[in-house]
């Protein structure tokens, strides 16, 4: 998804802006190099870690001054939350659960998320966990090992499109109360989005959002938000996943806009939350 970025703010801007890709350990890391990385470092990460950071909360104790110099640009698609099952399995609730194997990985925000809303919705200890990583799951599904799988990723997830490929599936949906007890954003993965899934499926999402720091100059920032805009639909076209990226998801941001984004915002008559500005 980086990858793709970066390719279409170098075609969006002739050449003129250049995101250089780094592998990181993940959105804490990320957020924690915006107190020491100076020029146009750009991030990715769920808002409430920003929040944190700038409150000086958890795992960024001691309160540290400079996370205050965080600024937002745009939203890139959620982290979804998919439930998968085999369509064999007759799992067709969360309740259905009970006494299948399942895997969930390790470590990852999927796996917590998972783990907490088997806890929520009563079948924590009803569930078989299978101990392995996620990049097992879609063989061990083919191969009957397991009943499902949960992952977390931008809709349409390449591991549920790999397993729906060769094997017949579903998606569990949520309730409106199971959302509620979530107390994550309400997604609809629409039908037909995964071969065999011909029906709408709710479920949870986590926002994520590009950001910077005030180091980056307005006229940097406005040229990257306009950019990314303009080249989005471009994007959708290639991966759908960014499709599923609008205007609204600027209301789950943390923290305030750049300067520089809140202009091309202005200027394109997209609505901001006051809290941004």
């Amino acid at each position: 998804m980086a990858v793709q970025l970066a390719e279409a703010v170098k075609r969006g801007s002739n050449g003129a802006m250049i995101l250089t890709v780094e592998e990181s350990q993940g959105s804490v890391q990320n957020v924690k190099e915006a107190a020491v990385r100076p020029g146009n470092y750009v991030f990715t990460t769920p808002p409430s870690l920003v929040g944190l950071a700038q409150s000086g909360k958890k795992m960024f104790e001691p309160k540290n001054d400079k996370f205050d110099s965080i600024r937002g640009l745009f939203p890139i698609p959620s982290l979804t939350m998919h439930f998968v099952v085999r369509a064999d399995s007759g799992v067709n609730t969360f309740a259905d659960l009970a006494g299948k194997t399942y895997l969930i990985g390790k470590g990852s925000f999927g796996a917590r998320e998972a783990a907490k809303y088997f806890e929520l919705f009563g079948v924590k200890d009803k569930v078989n966990l299978v101990d392995v990583e996620l990049n097992a799951a879609v063989s061990a599904l083919k191969n009957k090992q397991v009943d499902g799988f949960a992952t977390a990723g931008s809709y349409p997830a390449p591991n549920v499109m790999e397993a729906a490929a060769g094997t017949d599936i579903r998606l569990i949906s949520m309730t409106d109360d199971q959302v509620a007890a979530s107390k994550r954003t309400k997604l609809v993965i629409p039908a037909g989005t995964y071969p065999g899934v011909d029906q709408d499926v709710t479920t949870t999402s986590l926002s994520v959002m590009a950001y910077t720091t005030t180091n980056m100059s307005d006229d940097d920032a406005y040229a990257l938000t306009k950019t990314y805009w303009s080249e989005k639909a471009r994007m959708g076209t290639d991966n759908k996943w960014w499709n599923a990226v609008n205007a609204d998801l600027l209301s789950e941001m943390t923290g305030k806009l750049h300067p520089g984004a809140l202009k091309y915002y202005a200027e394109a008559g997209m609505s901001v939350p006051d809290a941004l500005k």
